[in-house]
């Protein structure tokens, strides 16, 4: 059990409710986008963040400071490769899916990304292969997710994070103040980038097309015949 100054990011699918508000078949094909753009954030991380917990519609990591002062904006360029990706893969997915009708795979362009950083200090203990990141900072950048911010599409910084990233002065940042659930009311600082235009399908080839479909139908038949297997579960530390 050890404390350690940290960063931490969760980022989190904003209109993941509505869109998985559908009869059987749509709920599973609903939940295998999901897996492939939260798939699609993890994979543009990289070091020095760490993947901590997948639940539902989010996905958290933390990165340890070791004090050499570029954690954050390390961190923070990471983050912007999130967006990336997450809008790349949308865009190949709204392609892909047309070869569904379901409501879920009609959908798909509705989805968007929002991402909270905050910086402090996180308790680590382990619970066989499993690293907890627990403690109060953890607890703010939870409640964060839950914020006042009318775009749907967003990155939401804690003063704290905002002042250790110098990446972040020549950005339009918009200040705000939040009353997270429970704690005091605080500062933040938020990097729009909501698009007033839907997000355009991605050339993609008959044969994508067609990958695509039988992964949503294995994945539809693997749902059926093993209807508790839990699809999101805290990932082994490395």
């Amino acid at each position: 059990m050890e404390i350690r100054p940290v960063i931490l990011v969760l980022a989190d699918i904003s209109g993941y409710t509505r869109f998985i508000k559908y009869h059987r078949v749509s709920l599973i094909h609903a939940e295998k986008i999901i897996t492939d753009l939260l798939e699609s954030v993890i994979s543009s991380a990289d070091r020095p963040l760490v993947l901590h917990e997948l639940e539902g519609d989010a996905v958290s990591f933390y990165a340890i400071e070791e004090g050499d002062g570029e954690c954050a904006g390390e961190v923070f360029a990471q983050v912007e490769r999130f967006v990336d990706a997450f809008r790349q893969r949308e865009a190949e997915l709204i392609s892909d899916c047309t070869t569904c009708e379901c409501e879920a795979c009609e959908r798909v362009g509705q989805l968007k990304i929002k991402v909270v950083l905050h910086r402090g200090r996180a308790l680590f203990t382990r619970v066989r292969q499993f690293k907890k990141v627990a403690g109060e900072d953890v607890i703010i950048a939870h409640r964060l997710l839950k914020n006042s911010v009318p775009s749907k599409e967003y990155i939401l910084m804690t003063e704290p994070f905002v002042e250790a990233c110098s990446e972040l002065k020549d950005r339009p940042l918009e200040s705000r103040t939040e009353h997270p659930e429970g704690l005091d009311e605080m500062p933040v600082y938020i990097l729009n980038f909501d698009q007033s235009t839907p997000i355009e399908a991605a050339e993609r080839s008959t044969w994508d097309r067609v990958k695509m479909f039988a992964k949503l139908e294995g994945y539809t038949v693997r749902r059926f015949l093993f209807p508790s297997r839990r699809t999101y579960r805290n990932l082994p530390d490395d």
